[in-house]
């Protein structure tokens, strides 16, 4: 690594470990400048408080001329973030990156996104969805995950609806469990799981599995298990590894 590269990430954390106020944290992880651990506290009056959110950040070899590369580790549900992956869509880290702009600030920027949902530009459109037609449901839901995956305190699932008690909390969580299954299957698009899932295992992420098949035509046989012919296996192979 560059030398005035390394210096910059340096003092860039060391910025951000003497910022007590910002609650923003973020660490190298082992000896590497380019591997970064991040992490957050979901901000106040949001589903997300009393949360910790975990962020991987890899840092590009063109930094600070290229964005650093984020994703969220600790499961959240919010329409711009994949709830199944951690991406995250946000300007900041693409189009309006801009190299006076540190790691400090990309990390506020996606605190702030926790305060600012867009569900018009989704990275999740099963939560965008969920956020647009039924946002108590959702504040339910993004609270439900806060507690379960980002530490936040139980009690936050039953506010505003008089306190939660052992029951409700219990029906939450199970309600979020069947939400969760929904949202798993949701990424299938339709089709078999094991169906797809015979792709995944050849280290494809499931969306672009999908897009494969449907840019090959597979029929999704109403979501029931059949045998491919190997044309269609050995055009959706082809797609997946980008061969015309």
């Amino acid at each position: 690594m560059a030398g005035h590269k390394a210096r910059r990430i340096a003092k860039e954390l060391a910025d951000i470990k003497a910022d007590s106020l910002s609650k923003i944290h973020a660490e190298t992880v082992g000896d590497s400048l380019t591997k970064l651990k991040g992490s957050f506290s979901g901000p106040p009056g949001t589903p997300y408080e009393g949360g910790t959110y975990d962020v991987d950040i890899t840092i590009p070899n063109e930094y600070p001329f290229k964005p650093p590369v984020m994703k969220f580790t600790t499961k959240i549900w919010h329409p711009n973030v994949s709830s199944q992956t951690g991406a995250i869509c946000l300007d900041t880290l693409t189009t309006g990156w801009s190299p006076v702009l540190t790691i400090k600030s990309a990390m506020i920027s996606l605190q702030s996104l926790l305060s600012s949902p867009e569900p018009k530009d989704p990275q999740d459109a099963v939560v965008a969805r969920e956020l647009i037609k039924n946002p108590e449901q959702f504040n339910r839901t993004a609270k439900e995950w806060a507690v379960r995956f980002a530490g936040a305190p139980k009690s936050l699932i039953g506010e505003g609806s008089g306190g939660a008690t052992e029951k409700s909390i219990e029906e939450a969580e199970r309600e979020e469990r069947e939400r969760e299954e929904r949202a798993n299957l949701a990424v299938y698009d339709g089709y078999n799981k094991e169906l797809v899932d015979q792709f995944g295992n050849m280290g494809f992420d499931v969306p672009r599995v999908v897009e494969a098949f449907h840019f090959v035509g597979i029929d999704r046989n109403g979501g029931q298990f059949y045998e491919l012919e190997e044309a269609y296996i050995g055009d959706i192979t082809a797609r997946l590894f980008g061969e015309p």
